[in-house]
């Protein structure tokens, strides 16, 4: 008779504390883990992993999968790169709670701060919720190859508070401020991980005005921290504006969410081209709040630049913003190669200049010595010597003619990587400094949006190959990469439920090839609601993932498993 459920046998198990890998048994009972050790018994299922790493599940505190789990049973790409757990709700937007007659306008708000096709969402979203109680209840009904916990977004809050004014950005009354702080706690009462909120001036709706969250002020936004903090439970989290004049009043107003709730505050921070040393200034002025005992004010960082994806298929390149690539954007991808190879329209594409209207985002993708060809297997750390300006000068040829001809490469397929922050020194040692940091997290892959342009919710693979194996200079211990990816995510998160391999804990867990382990380029599929495509990229080396005890992907195959569940804050 069997002892166990499964038995995984002989792996090295680094457990998410940071400490020594060592060799055991890990024995799986009704989906945790019964024990661990040299004497563990006999499991139904036995998964050998000898010569194997075995590590908790990944926690991803920053995802934007608030459509797709209501569409799909599957959290790709996160669930692609060992990742058991992804929390939604970031940068204070989402459908709930929500009316329906301001479904248009959440569905605008999405649409341009995510970049999430409003016609996928109108084919996908359910919309059998109004309340947060009300959204919840629909995913716990639900099942899915990872678990999911929300935030509470404060956009779709603020407009379910104040109607119109709340879209407008009216200030909010105390009235409105009453009922928000009400709202709030009817949804952490249901269950949600915290609050989540976005002041940056890039986050825009569709239509291109502010996001209803933008420039909400100190009151409203503490208020809500302490209708949080009543609760003795729950995370906050902010995008702030670290890039403008309002760096100092955001930075105050961190520390006093923190204060106000007695609750950890989690921000995005990354290095910008405009201000390389900005990171550090925001980090130094953050220290003496940290070091005293308050609740702390965390970054959320990540481990490689956040990179645009650019070439025929994606939403944008660097002709995007001529018009005669306008006009034969929206063809298919086969018809489009076969006029972006006759010579005569290369000539005239490549004579031509972009509009004067471009976004900065695309202004940035004709920056010559910083875009870079991708590659089958990507280099996030490229050297200046493979820029476009770089290579185009040794083969005696324009940028814009080389960047034209790689995009024609792989039969219209090829990608060409735009890094956008950290990386305005040619060099990811901020990042490291970043990462290494007390106060830091990892997080920002922002899976389930940008589907279009932006492929980095893959970065648990970069973690564990790039970080702790392939990188020519210093490099992070595995210890330290499995930590940040596990324990440090779920600690913040308040879920002492995973993130370790020990006993009695959630047997969410990753059996991986270590020596193997490595990350392919993006590629485009299409199928997302109503055909609507999305950027995917695949790994090599994750033998297996298990959600609760259940393999729900074996060497990098989905099991069609759906182990996953709603996960309700205690």
């Amino acid at each position: 008779m069997a002892d166990a459920d499964l038995v995984i046998r002989g792996g090295t198990i680094v457990d998410g504390d940071g400490g020594e890998p060592f060799e055991a048994d890990i024995a799986i009972v009704d989906g945790r883990i019964a024990a661990v050790g040299s004497a563990v018994g006999q499991g139904r299922e036995e998964i050998d992993a000898r010569g194997l790493l075995v590590t908790p599940g990944f926690v991803d505190v920053h995802t934007h999968y608030d459509g797709q789990v209501t569409w799909s049973d599957s959290l790709v790409p996160s669930a692609e790169h060992g990742v058991t757990t992804v929390v939604i709700g970031n940068c204070g937007v989402g459908f709930a709670p929500c009316r329906a007659e301001d479904r248009e306008a959440l569905v605008n708000v999405m649409e341009g701060v995510e970049d999430i096709p409003e016609a996928v969402m109108a084919k996908g979203l359910p919309w059998n919720w109004e309340s947060f109680p009300d959204y919840l209840r629909s995913l716990e009904a639900r099942a899915w190859d990872a678990d999911v916990g929300a935030y509470i977004p404060h956009s779709p809050l603020r407009v379910y508070a104040m109607g119109q004014r709340g879209l407008d950005r009216e200030p909010a009354t105390p009235a409105d401020i009453a009922r928000m702080t009400q709202l709030v706690e009817e949804g952490m009462a249901a269950g949600a991980l915290g609050f989540a909120t976005s002041r940056s001036l890039v986050h825009r709706r569709g239509d291109g005005a502010f996001i209803p969250s933008f420039q909400a002020e100190s009151d409203e936004l503490a208020a809500i921290a302490r209708s949080v903090g009543e609760t003795g439970r729950g995370v906050l989290q902010m995008i702030p504006n670290l890039d403008t004049a309002d760096w100092e009043s955001d930075i105050d107003l961190m520390k006093r969410m923190a204060h106000e709730s007695g609750r950890p505050v989690t921000y995005s921070l990354a290095q910008w081209s405009t201000d390389p040393q900005g990171w550090r200034r925001t980090m130094d002025a953050l220290a003496q709040h940290n070091g005293s005992g308050a609740a702390p004010v965390l970054a959320q960082v990540f481990p490689r630049p956040m990179g645009a994806m650019c070439g025929l298929s994606t939403s944008a390149n660097a002709f995007s913003h001529c018009a005669s690539y306008r006009a034969i954007a929206e063809r298919p991808l086969a018809e489009k190669l076969a006029i972006m190879r006759d010579p005569a329209f290369r000539a005239r594409l490549i004579a031509e200049e972009p509009d004067e209207t471009p976004t900065p985002l695309h202004r940035l993708l004709r920056t010559w010595d910083n875009i870079y060809p991708l590659g089958a297997e990507p280099d996030y750390e490229p050297s200046p010597d493979g820029s476009i300006a770089a290579l185009a000068a040794k083969r005696g040829v324009s940028p814009v003619e080389l960047v034209y001809d790689l995009m024609l490469e792989q039969d219209g397929h090829a990608l060409i990587l735009m890094p956008f922050s950290n990386y305005a020194e040619r060099s990811l040692e901020p990042a490291l400094a970043m990462m290494r940091d007390p106060y830091s997290i990892v997080g920002l892959g922002d899976g389930g949006a940008h589907y279009g342009i932006i492929c980095d919710a893959s970065y648990p693979t970069t973690m564990l190959s790039y970080w702790t194996r392939d990188r020519a200079g210093e490099r992070l211990t595995i210890p330290a990469a499995v930590k940040a990816l596990s324990a440090d995510n779920a600690d913040f998160l308040g879920l002492r439920d995973r993130g370790r391999v020990k006993v009695g804990l959630k047997a969410d867990i990753n059996v991986i090839d270590h020596d193997a382990i490595r990350l392919h380029a993006p590629h485009v599929v299409y199928d997302l609601p109503g055909g609507g495509r999305r950027l995917a990229q695949h790994a090599t080396g994750y033998r297996a993932t298990m959600v609760s005890g259940v393999v729900t992907r074996r060497d990098g195959i989905d099991t069609g498993a759906r182990p996953g569940k709603l996960v309700r804050a205690a």
